[in-house]
């Protein structure tokens, strides 16, 4: 394969999103530059940029992940399982595996206490959530076995997630035992959903 070939390809934006991770985490989101990034990753500038529109999604990148999560929830759930019963299993899987976006993966502490040091990354954050609650009511409004209110639910829903995400980081940035922030965690989950399920559950 041609080298600028392979420089378009996810093997390229894994390495620049490697480097820039351990850049920022090293040194701080706002004391490095991308002319930086791209130096240590070999790339130019404009080949980051092609990868990561902003600069802030070099370490807040995982929206496409989280987003297809949020679109699989609806679209592949079985016949007999509501929205809401299929956004219980997804969340919990994550917690399960301790997924990246469970907050809860080895290692987040750092990336979390940069998050929290830079107020561009805290803007992009908020951005972020309010992209994944339109996209969930998106598709809860072109699921036409859901017959609830799709933007309250995806309102409730991100904002509840968030809320419990938040939290998981405060606590681990803390340095409190991992063990005990995943019970935490897990029971701030089944608090969220029981009041999901008690207020706005659809039947579909």
């Amino acid at each position: 394969m041609p080298r600028t070939a392979a420089r378009g390809g996810p093997q390229t934006r894994a390495k620049i999103s490697e480097v820039a991770t351990r850049l920022f985490l090293e040194r701080g989101f706002d004391t490095v530059t991308v002319t930086e990034v791209a130096r240590e990753a070999g790339v130019s500038a404009v080949t980051v940029f092609k990868h990561f529109p902003r600069k802030e999604d070099l370490l807040l990148d995982r929206e496409i992940d989280a987003a297809e999560l949020l679109r699989s929830a609806v679209r592949d759930r079985a016949p007999d399982a509501g929205v809401l019963q299929s956004l219980r299993e997804t969340t919990f899987r994550l917690l399960r595996e301790r997924h990246a976006l469970s907050g809860l993966k080895d290692g987040s502490a750092p990336f979390f206490r940069t998050v929290a040091a830079s107020p561009a990354l805290v803007a992009r954050a908020r951005e972020i959530a309010s992209d994944l609650q339109r996209t969930l009511a998106g598709e809860l409004d072109h699921d036409p076995a859901f017959d609830g209110d799709a933007p309250l639910l995806a309102a409730f829903f991100i904002a509840g997630y968030t809320t419990v995400l938040v939290e998981t980081a405060r606590r681990l940035i803390a340095g409190e035992p991992a063990d005990t922030i995943a019970a935490d965690h897990r029971a701030r989950l089944e608090r969220l959903f029981d009041a999901l399920g008690g207020g706005v559950a659809p039947r579909g």
